[in-house]
């Protein structure tokens, strides 16, 4: 069997599990999404959102991408972020990384990736704003762990400097913004920065609302 066709196969007994379970569960899911939650995290295939916080199809409404950037010209997450907040009304949207993250790691080199450097460069800005924290660990995997807990707490500020949070913050005071690490050896969610509806930051990134 082709590891295509193994996937299909697993699906067929997932869909007869649930059935199982709950005969309804489908014609639920099928009429609506109500998530509380936008998850944005990396696009790295051993952090599974709903897996790794044991919530159900429907819970969490998801965006992926390398190294969990929050990039204002990246039009895919921008869509993501407005339907999340103004039509699905999520109350928390988190910023997930993880330790040991590929992406980080190659940020943190000089090597040449081709077109994947666009992308990267944005890793490479939050090195720079923290050099001198960062150099002064020791061990590269100590700097690598430590980047990528600087990168979703600058990723998280990023979120707080769009005029959609900000909108939503001022009309609703929602959605609180968390930054998190997910521990690829303990299976365990560190949270390290969290932003509370209305928070103030740095006076030139806050638009006027009134």
């Amino acid at each position: 069997m082709n590891p295509f066709e193994t996937l299909l196969e697993n699906n067929k007994v997932w869909a007869s599990e649930k059935v199982k379970t709950d005969p309804d569960f489908f014609k639920h899911l099928s009429e609506q999404q109500a998530p509380k939650f936008l998850w944005i995290g990396c696009s790295d295939s051993r952090v599974p959102a709903n897996e790794i916080t044991n919530t159900q199809p429907g819970e969490i409404f998801v965006h992926r991408n390398v190294a969990n950037m929050v990039v204002h010209t990246d039009l895919n997450l921008i869509t993501v972020i407005e339907y999340a907040v103004n039509v699905l009304k999520v109350e928390h949207v988190l910023v997930v990384g993880h330790y040991g993250c590929g992406g980080v790691k190659a940020a943190l080199t000089n090597k040449n990736y081709g077109i994947i450097n666009r992308w990267l460069k944005h890793i490479k800005d939050v090195y720079r704003f923290h050099r001198d924290e960062l150099d002064a660990i020791p061990t590269e995997e100590g700097r690598t762990d430590r980047l990528v807990e600087l990168n979703v707490v600058e990723q998280v500020m990023n979120l707080a400097k769009s005029n959609t949070i900000q909108e939503a913050w001022h009309r609703d005071q929602r959605p609180h913004l968390h930054g998190w690490v997910y521990g690829l050896k303990d299976g365990l969610i560190n949270p390290v920065f969290h932003m509370a509806p209305g928070t103030h930051i740095d006076p030139i990134y806050e638009y006027d609302m009134e």
